[in-house]
């Protein structure tokens, strides 16, 4: 359910930038994974979300820059990164 919650709501914060900044975002997909892991330096093991993603429009570098920062500011992003870890890739098109 996590996964799903972080996925919805990174396109869902996507959809809402774009639309107020008029960004020619035609459709965002979100995959996110999930893996138990232990950090590099040992102890207890911590949560990884891994998230992917899918942007498609006319959008140039910096357009789709500034969306992956703005999908770090989530709301379940944000709650998730307090005990875990994040990581966001942006597969190439």
């Amino acid at each position: 359910f996590l996964c799903a919650a972080l996925g919805a709501c990174t396109s869902m914060t996507l959809r809402m930038y774009a639309d107020r900044k008029g960004l020619p975002l035609a459709r965002v997909t979100v995959e996110v994974d999930h893996a138990k892991v232990t950090p590099e330096g040992g102890g207890a093991q911590v949560d990884r979300f891994t998230r992917r993603i899918h942007t498609e429009g006319e959008l140039d570098d910096e357009m789709r820059a500034k969306l992956i920062e703005i999908a770090g500011k989530c709301p379940v992003h944000r709650t998730l990164e307090r005990s875990s870890e994040v990581i966001t890739l942006v597969p190439e098109a």
